[in-house]
């Protein structure tokens, strides 16, 4: 239960989905200590979103202890003085102000997701997984810590229409309708990373399948509405079994 009362229904619930969003993250190991985020777009037309409090361990976070920021990069309400990244504000408010399906958005620091954003070829389509990325990924530049306001509008124009997106030198993007959504893409783009890592590895030459079947694949994968649903309704069972206090 939320000790929050004055907050609507709609809102709590992505409180709950976007505080588990962070549990799951630390579960899976794609957090960064305190830094990266995950963000969810409030109901109405002023683009606030949810972010997490700046200092906090991914598997720290709570429904109740995300703080609503305006698209200053202001927040609507502090939480015991807890502050926002202004890094992270600069990269969730430019897909939010833009993108209006991008409900969600998440980004992550991980090694394998680092090390594919280091290569020259970026992701590569090396198995079922990766293939479903095919065609349908954005890269954007490194330009430093992603300080500036006027890197928004480059990183608009590189994400254009895909809900993933590589940032050089710097980790993974995705985006989604719903968290659960946009969950999926992050868990199954830095799977394909830590894949592409291993192949890479073994010592022989990895074999690339053709574009016609790997474009085939991505149609496949586009099919299959909301394929985020039913992998997140689990998720969140298991999160309720676990640590049930991340919808507080």
């Amino acid at each position: 239960m939320t000790d929050r009362p004055n907050i609507d229904p709609q809102e709590w619930e992505l409180r709950c989905d976007l505080a588990a969003a962070y549990r799951l993250f630390a579960h899976f190991g794609m957090d960064d200590l305190i830094f990266t985020h995950l963000s969810v777009r409030l109901p109405g037309k002023d683009h606030r979103f949810l972010l997490n409090p700046f200092g906090y361990l991914f598997d720290e976070i709570t429904a109740s202890s995300l703080i609503a920021v305006d698209p200053e990069g202001h927040a609507i309400e502090e939480i015991d003085e807890a502050k926002i990244n202004n890094a992270g504000f600069t990269i969730h408010s430019a897909v939010h102000m833009a993108r209006e399906d991008a409900q969600c958005v998440m980004h992550s620091h991980t090694t394998a997701g680092m090390a594919v954003a280091a290569q020259e070829q970026g992701l590569l389509p090396l198995n079922q997984m990766s293939m479903q990325f095919f065609g349908r990924t954005s890269y954007h530049d490194y330009e430093g810590i992603a300080l500036d306001l006027d890197e928004r509008e480059r990183l608009v124009r590189d994400l254009g229409d895909n809900s993933a997106m590589i940032l050089r030198h710097h980790g993974l993007l995705t985006t989604g309708r719903t968290v659960g959504d946009a969950f999926y893409e992050m868990y199954y783009l830095e799977q394909a990373c830590r894949l592409q890592v291993a192949a890479t590895q073994g010592g022989q030459k990895v074999v690339m399948p053709p574009d016609s079947v790997a474009e085939h694949t991505a149609s496949q994968f586009e099919s299959f509405e909301g394929k985020g649903r039913r992998p997140w309704a689990a998720l969140k069972r298991r999160l309720d079994r676990q640590s049930p206090d991340y919808a507080t």
